[in-house]
């Protein structure tokens, strides 16, 4: 490593999406309003259930730190995706970098464990009504999300001390749009297959154990679904976890399809369009997913509005 022209460099430059300027415009106009609607949403989500006392339950506690988690995650990139798109400038500084990449990688892991904390949440609604005041008492839930962080802290630290330990040969141009491993391990010059290694199975076992639960929760739900012998009995249980699902195998689909691969078989073009995907869209997605097949939110939003209504 002596023969080399090794540097630790002071900012990176971030290629963005694309160099055409109409496009970005049109982008920064798309981008702008996803954001907007992202903090409207999740923001408006997270204060129907604070200010309902019916929704102050399990599901809907899960689910509060869902939209705090998405809301976190979207502003982590978009806003300076969307200052990037309107300059030529696209800077960004070694620390911001990694401060950027070390939130994201956090927030996306615990968000993986709070999906598998409310798939728990689920099968203990469904396989044990009596008991589901028990099982998901106040303590357990409150352990659930606090191991759900804590767990996204212990990946990030890894993510984090595996990366600062890489160097870059005057290199700095980073082909994303913003600082994410797989294209800041594409950028060093130095041997990353152990670190690599490390960060798969670290990125492996947290998107695996996750996985696992969810999988488990959902075949035991399944198995007592059909056991129900009424069918509007199997539609409400259905309908209960049709949510929840969908935005399981929209978040875990990009996620596996972008991160459970070598660092060498980075796309830019098909790595950008998952990560615009997951960072700037599903944000945007869960609370609309989650409300408007949710007849307890919307009866939720209009008593808030009713009772906003009154005070005055």
């Amino acid at each position: 490593m002596g023969t080399r022209n090794i540097t630790q460099v002071s900012d990176f430059i971030l290629m963005g999406l694309t160099d055409s300027e109409e496009i970005r415009l049109a982008l920064f106009t798309l981008f702008l309003l996803i954001y907007l609607m992202t903090v409207l949403g999740n923001v408006g989500m997270i204060l129907i259930i604070r200010l309902d006392p019916q929704l102050h339950s399990p599901m809907y506690f899960f689910l509060s730190h869902l939209s705090f988690l998405d809301l976190s995650y979207s502003s982590v990139i978009t806003p300076k995706t969307l200052g990037n798109l309107l300059t030529s400038k696209q800077n960004i500084s070694y620390l911001n970098c990694f401060t950027q990449m070390s939130f994201f990688v956090f927030l996306g892991a615990t968000e993986c464990f709070l999906l598998s904390s409310m798939a728990y949440d689920r099968y203990a609604a469904i396989c044990s009504p009596l008991r589901y005041q028990v099982v998901m008492s106040t303590r357990r839930c409150c352990s659930l999300v606090f191991g759900s962080y804590l767990i996204g802290l212990m990946d990030t630290s890894v993510n984090v001390l595996c990366l600062s330990r890489l160097h870059f040969c005057n290199s700095k141009i980073i082909y994303h749009f913003f600082c994410d491993g797989p294209a800041i391990l594409a950028l060093s010059c130095t041997d990353t297959h152990d670190i690599e290694i490390i960060i798969f199975i670290s990125a492996g076992s947290t998107l695996l154990v996750s996985l696992i639960t969810i999988s488990v929760s959902y075949v035991s739900i399944l198995s007592t679904i059909l056991k129900i012998t009424s069918t509007s009995g199997k539609q409400k249980a259905f309908s209960t976890c049709a949510s929840h699902l969908l935005g399981v195998a929209i978040f875990y689909s990009t996620m596996i399809f972008t991160y459970l691969k070598p660092s060498k078989s980075y796309s830019l073009g098909k790595d950008q369009v998952a990560s615009v995907f997951y960072t700037i869209v599903i944000p945007m997605l869960n609370p609309l997913i989650y409300s408007l097949r949710n007849k307890e939110v919307k009866n939720a939003l209009n008593r808030v509005i009713k009772k906003t209504k009154d005070s005055k």
